[in-house]
């Protein structure tokens, strides 16, 4: 299993003060020493972390493959195009949201899908689509020309979350999601089903699985049991442990439980 390890919430404490502090280069030095397989960045439309700099000193000084996910906005692909990371994740954006919500939508959006694609694919730079775990997606995102895919696993997290976490009786609770413990059980089973039935076809049409969104220490060993599955991107969970441990043992400890025996 590969780890990507996603840096943008470095960047969300450095522009929370808008000073260098935490230093996003000093991040990834740590992650290349720490065990990290893929460096994961976020270049999102309205800059709220990672800025056009920190993806140039980042291509340039990582040891790493960088994986960049970015909109299929056109100014934000000529940017991809021109830095060539090793790999382009589409991802969906809105500018409300806290964080990305739900997959890219490659049916409403498969001209512009399609488009991305191509203009990423004529830089030589492979794609992933990040994408909800459904059969459906799979076979579109083979369809558009996609190399890879990248089953976003937030439906599953939250699951997860409000039956074996005190997430239900927080401030952060997920309002759709209360339910009584045997509803949300059976929820939760089905949404790992999904994602392994989607792994697994993604695979057999000759697509490489990644898998994110939400994962933490304490479930991501529901997406080690699927073995189609071959990179895990993972940020925020690392980067808040390592508020109390540290980054390199954040990372650590995170490799040892996505290391396949």
């Amino acid at each position: 299993m590969r780890l990507g390890v996603n840096i943008d919430h470095v960047a969300v404490l450095r522009e929370a003060r808008q000073v260098n502090d935490p230093d996003i280069i000093q991040a990834l030095y740590v992650a290349c020493a720490s065990g990290a397989d893929q460096i994961t960045i976020h270049l999102r439309e309205d800059r709220r972390h990672i800025q056009d700099a920190d993806v140039k000193s980042i291509m340039a000084l990582s040891k790493l493959p960088v994986n960049l996910e970015c909109s299929i906005n056109r100014d934000i692909l000529n940017i991809v195009s021109r830095v060539k990371p090793h790999r382009a994740t589409l991802v969906p954006e809105k500018r409300q949201e806290v964080t990305t919500e739900g997959g890219l939508d490659v049916f409403t959006y498969e001209d512009d899908v399609a488009y991305a694609i191509e203009q990423l694919h004529d830089s030589i730079i492979p794609v992933s689509l990040f994408v909800d775990p459904t059969i459906e997606a799979m076979d579109k995102s083979k369809e558009l020309g996609a190399e890879m895919v990248e089953l976003h696993t937030g439906l599953f997290a939250n699951l997860f979350a409000m039956l074996n976490t005190s997430l239900p009786h927080s401030n952060h609770s997920v309002k759709e999601l209360e339910h009584p413990r045997y509803m949300l059980s059976s929820m939760l089973e089905n949404s790992i089903e999904q994602i392994k039935l989607s792994a697994i076809h993604a695979d057999k049409i000759g697509l490489e699985v990644a898998a994110g969104h939400g994962l933490n220490y304490h479930n991501v060993h529901e997406m080690m049991k699927i073995k189609e599955i071959i990179e895990l991107n993972i940020g925020q969970s690392i980067i808040a442990r390592s508020v109390f441990s540290g980054l390199s043992d954040a990372i650590k400890e995170m490799k040892r439980l996505t290391t396949r025996i």
